[in-house]
Parts: structure tokens; sequence; C-alpha cells
């Protein structure tokens, strides 16, 4: 019963703030200013190129050092 009177008199309270009109609106003067935007783009050039080598191979080397498993790697059975 104290809940729903609480919640009766906030709902009461809030609509009767709500519905004064005390302040009024106050309108303020804009001032506008031209701007002027200056954009230039500087171009550069790369000159180093770094290649990535991929290998058609499965057995080709590198793949074969980077791939590598050791007997621990492998799952065991409980």
């Amino acid at each position: 019963m104290k809940a729903i009177l609480t919640l009766i008199a906030v709902i009461f309270f809030g609509t009767l703030a709500m519905a004064q009109d005390a302040s009024k609106e106050v309108k303020i003067e804009t001032t506008t200013v031209g701007v002027e935007l200056d954009i230039t783009i500087q171009e550069e050039t790369k000159k180093e190129i770094k290649v990535a080598r991929l290998y058609k191979f499965k057995n080709s080397r590198i793949k074969k050092e980077l791939s590598f498993r050791t007997k621990r790697n492998k799952s065991k059975l409980a």
C-alpha cells in the first residue's frame, strides 16, 4: 500500500512540475563567418618494395621448418 501511494505521489508531483511554464525561451543572435579550405595533397612514392613469397610445393624447406611438430604436441587419450 505504501509503495502504491509513493508511486502515485511521485507521478502527481512530476506532472505538476512539468506543467509549470516558468522559463521562457530566449532567442540568441548568431553570426556566420566564412571559412576557406586550402587542401594540398602530397604524394609520396614508396621506393622500398617488400615481397612475400609463397611456395607452390608442400615439401618446400621453409614450410617444413615453420610447421614442425614435436612428440609432445600430439593429443593423448585418457
